[in-house]
């Protein structure tokens, strides 16, 4: 054997193969373009390529929502883990537990106090990670206890929705949570806070037939789905074909239940834009670039 089968070619096809960490890249849900987790990352997991907007958790849209990343998350108020004492394939407790070491979260819902354009804020993020967002008795009580501090600090409240409904695991009292939610929006009305929501893909079931629908304004991010049930299964009730881009954004904001559509980069700005003007202190350029 020569010295370029022994020496040269080896060289070469290390080279050639040398391997590409698995985390540096990943592919658009959409469009399946190949982007850089960083790239991805730096524009908030927005495709560089196609605009679309991919899954975000709580930690993140937090970070992406105060005045430089800067706030304080809450305690949330304890519950009866289980009420039901139910179980399908598994216990509910030890779904629960599951969910927890996955999401790094207490619930389904976070809660924290900062600043949005210089102006106090309170942020509450539903948690697709934790059981698809659902609702249950602690996410209720996260709710309110989001409304009251909101109407202890004199503070508006914004609310990112994102939820597969309300969470059969807690049966009707899963359901409850719909009129409760909505007394913390009262108490919001009451106190003259403003109430914004941004409802985030998905948003469906119970928490659309909810407190996600009584924003005083509602924003909503490109092509989410919002809906209480599912497009296909509107479908095979009705026996019609849907119109084109039915239970999304923008077809919302066309028909009036979405003020406005607004790109994940923007949210920051439109968010202290609308704080100053529901709370007649109109943000300058600096605070809301804080």
């Amino acid at each position: 054997m020569s010295w370029l089968t022994e020496y040269v070619r080896p060289k070469i096809r290390g080279l050639l193969q040398r391997e590409v960490p698995e985390n540096l890249w990943t592919s658009c849900d959409s469009c399946s373009q190949m982007i850089l987790i960083k790239d991805l990352e730096r524009a908030q997991k927005v495709c560089p390529h196609c605009g679309h907007h991919g899954k975000a958790n709580a930690t993140e849209r937090l970070d992406w929502t105060f005045d430089g990343g800067h706030y304080t998350r809450i305690e949330l108020p304890k519950v009866p883990t289980d009420p039901l004492g139910f179980r399908d394939q598994k216990k509910y407790v030890d779904r629960l537990k599951d969910a927890k070491a996955k999401s790094h979260l207490d619930e389904s819902l976070a809660v924290a106090h900062g600043k949005i354009g210089g102006r106090d804020a309170v942020v509450a993020v539903m948690a697709y990670e934790f059981m698809a967002g659902t609702m249950g008795t602690a996410m209720g009580e996260a709710f309110v206890a989001a409304c009251r501090l909101a109407v202890l600090q004199k503070a508006a409240l914004v609310i990112y929705t994102a939820s597969g409904g309300a969470r059969m695991q807690e049966g009707v009292l899963s359901l409850m949570q719909m009129p409760r939610t909505t007394i913390g929006v009262e108490m919001l009305k009451d106190a003259g806070l403003p109430y914004i929501v941004v409802l985030t893909n998905p948003t469906t079931g119970g928490v659309s037939a909810s407190f996600a629908m009584l924003g005083d304004v509602q924003l909503a991010e490109p092509e989410a789905l919002i809906a209480f049930t599912g497009p296909r299964v509107i479908q095979d009730t009705v026996r019609e074909k849907l119109p084109e881009g039915f239970q999304r954004s923008e077809y919302l904001r066309d028909h009036g239940m979405v003020d406005m559509v607004v790109a994940r980069s923007e949210m920051h700005e439109t968010l202290a834009r609308l704080i100053g003007l529901m709370t007649n202190s109109p943000a300058t350029a600096s605070e809301a670039a804080a």
